[in-house]
């Protein structure tokens, strides 16, 4: 698990290897991605939107903007937690992920990025 704070807001990623919907005969390795985002401070935020930036170890560089997270917004409370899951697909069955979340602080409005912690994905053969 990696894990970053910006301004209060904690972020931690878990990733895992999906081998049942992999295809590495066609160069297809699926990721799924668990983050937690909690608000460890006395405000209470909504997360607007995402900014990723994703590697493939053969060169390949995506980046995915866009609202939310999974289809929401969610606003968090001082102490409150927000977890999802997500996924990734790699060519090269390693690579690795990084980003940015919109925060908006609910009081006055005021706008500001929470980094998302780079992490990696690796099918696990692939590292023996």
């Amino acid at each position: 698990m990696v894990t970053a704070t910006t301004d209060g807001i904690k972020i931690s990623v878990e990733t895992e290897y999906q081998p049942t919907y992999s295809s590495p005969t066609q160069f297809h390795y699926v990721f799924t991605y668990k983050i937690t985002i909690e608000n460890l401070s006395d405000q209470t935020f909504q997360l607007l939107s995402r900014h990723w930036y994703i590697y493939d170890a053969n060169r390949d560089l995506k980046e995915v903007e866009g609202e939310g997270v999974v289809g929401e917004q969610p606003i968090l409370e001082p102490g409150q937690h927000h977890q999802y899951v997500s996924g990734c697909n790699l060519k090269s069955g390693m690579g690795k992920m990084h980003g940015t979340y919109t925060m908006e602080r609910v009081m006055d409005g005021k706008k500001f990025e929470v980094k998302i912690p780079e992490f990696t994905m690796f099918v696990p053969y692939k590292l023996n």
